[in-house]
């Protein structure tokens, strides 16, 4: 596994290696010691999968607030996401700002998206799979979500945006009363 960093601080991009014979192929999709750094104290508790239907669907942007923060470890098994990732940490030097991947199986990526980070994506392909991992259990009294198109963020999300739950599309703008989140 090969730990590449990103514009966001503490937002990581794994690249893993695929091992292929005429069997067909092999590939670690998670190994705890190689990511010891990355988890300190937790561990993965939760394991998610989603399948999102339709070409241009957003799901998200969906956190947890502390103390229910989490790690994800986010994963494309089909098809083909731009995955995002917005840090909302109150005092960070990249507050507000997001970065984007595309995950496809063929370039097996695993985006880490860290606690204090909104997460979300847009499916580029019918039919696509996500594969998360968390650190804790999902709390519904817990849970947060920012706008998917909230202009003080600019996403440029690259296909128009289509079959957007009602729970997503009534998240809130970002305004000047949102200070971040802190730990």
């Amino acid at each position: 596994m090969e730990i590449n960093s990103t514009p966001l601080c503490d937002v990581l991009v794994i690249e893993t290696n695929k091992l292929e014979d005429t069997r067909g192929s092999f590939m670690r999709l998670f190994c705890q010691q190689a990511l010891t750094d990355i988890l300190a104290d937790r561990n993965i508790i939760q394991i998610n999968k989603s399948v999102t239907t339709q070409k241009g669907a957003i799901r998200g942007l969906h956190f947890q607030y502390p103390p229910h923060a989490e790690i994800k470890f986010v994963r494309c098994l089909k098809g083909a996401i731009f995955d995002v990732a917005v840090d909302l940490r109150k005092d960070s030097r990249t507050f507000l700002q997001w970065h984007s991947e595309i995950l496809t199986p063929e370039n097996n990526k695993m985006m880490v998206i860290p606690e204090g980070f909104a997460h979300g994506f847009q499916s580029l392909e019918s039919g696509a799979e996500v594969l998360y991992l968390h650190t804790a259990e999902y709390q519904t009294e817990f849970e947060g979500g920012v706008l998917f198109d909230d202009p003080q963020l600019n996403i440029q999300w690259p296909m128009v945006c289509i079959d957007i739950s009602n729970r997503d599309r009534q998240h809130s703008l970002l305004d000047a009363h949102f200070t971040g989140l802190s730990a």
